[in-house]
């Protein structure tokens, strides 16, 4: 068994804070049962919504608000969307996820709308922790691991978007090709050194786009680090946590974005600090491809499509926090070299596109 440390809240960040009497007054006004909560931590990953521990004599839960000066980004931050895909999925019997609690536009609790969940408590696998794993967790258990991860995207995709209503969360038609153009918008507008790669893979893209697949929902950001895991039993997912960025549109887009993340032994250190599936025992990207066309009943034999896609939005992605660094918006050091990411990631795409097939 491993020694990896459950998923912990730390001290909220300064500035941060919220106020407690305040939000024990609103719960309690909504909802008479709820047990006032005694302590507020913070949990200290991601660079977008807040997210805080809350804790009450006998219960833990979990509040989600958009970080603080975010309220005139539009579209971002919707935290009333996020908690209606929370309750959809619950309510179609996939039961993976934190079960919504309560949410609320009232901002005079907080200045923002919020959400909470029930708090799922287990391991989250962090690319950081590679060589704890390599240390403890043995390659067959790593590979349970990666086709447990691989056959829950396809229950995911399993999800009856229609009778649940899920289908009115965006709009299917066009969405690849909306994506392919809107990211290369996205590049353009944040670009700072000429990349012909870049410059390539975008018009390979455009000129190749395939035919649009059936529908299904599709979470947009799956990988390790935002499963939660039992600590007893690292194979059984028992939660899918940032539902952020979750829309409706053709599965491969989602398989394509997982897989773009999905680092191999042979790999570069940069690509190795998106996911840990690097470490022994994982899929290779083409057997998590196979074992999801299996378990899906879906065709793949056009993955290296939405393979470099993925590579291609993560480059901007990337691009972008770069481009913000140059421009003296922020000062981080460790966005100083991320340029090399870009060329890396880009570079990557343009290969597979000239071996036809995923490298």
């Amino acid at each position: 068994m491993t020694s990896l440390n459950i998923d912990t809240p730390t001290s909220v960040r300064h500035g941060e804070e919220l106020d407690l009497l305040r939000l024990n007054d609103f719960i309690q006004s909504q909802l008479s049962d709820f047990e006032a909560i005694t302590e507020i931590s913070q949990f200290s990953g991601g660079y977008s919504n807040l997210t805080y521990f809350l804790k009450t004599a006998n219960k833990e839960y979990v509040l989600r608000r958009p970080p603080f000066g975010a309220k005139d980004i539009k579209g971002g931050h919707d935290m009333g969307r996020e908690y209606k895909i929370l309750s959809a999925v619950r309510a179609s019997g996939y039961n993976k996820i934190p079960n919504p609690v309560i949410f609320s536009e009232d901002e005079s609790v907080m200045g923002c709308p919020f959400y909470i969940m029930e708090r799922v408590q287990g391991v989250i696998l962090r690319a950081k922790d590679a060589p704890k794993l390599m240390a403890s967790v043995a390659p067959e258990e790593m590979q349970k691991l990666s086709e447990a991860l691989c056959d829950n995207l396809a229950d995911l995709h399993a999800i009856n978007i229609e009778s649940t209503g899920l289908i009115n969360i965006g709009k299917p038609e066009g969405y690849i090709q909306r994506q392919v153009e809107g990211w290369h918008k996205r590049y353009l507008a944040s670009q700072t050194d000429e990349i012909a790669n870049m410059d390539n893979l975008a018009n390979w893209l455009k000129a190749n786009l395939p035919t649009e697949g059936k529908p299904t929902l599709i979470h947009n950001d799956y990988k390790y680090d935002n499963v939660v895991l039992n600590a007893n039993n690292l194979s059984e997912i028992v939660a899918v946590l940032d539902w952020e960025m979750t829309t409706v549109g053709d599965p491969m887009m989602d398989l394509g974005t997982s897989l773009s993340y999905w680092a191999e032994e042979n790999d570069g250190a940069f690509e190795k600090n998106f996911n840990l599936s690097w470490v022994a025992g994982n899929l290779t990207r083409q057997e998590f491809a196979d074992r999801y066309a299996e378990k899906s009943g879906r065709y793949v034999s056009n993955i290296l499509y939405f393979y470099v896609f993925g590579l291609f939005k993560n480059s901007v992605v990337i691009q972008q926090i770069y481009s913000r660094y140059k421009k003296g918006l922020t000062t981080d050091p460790r966005f100083a070299d991320l340029i090399f990411g870009v060329h890396a990631l880009s570079k990557k795409g343009a290969l597979s596109v000239e071996k036809g097939k995923m490298v």
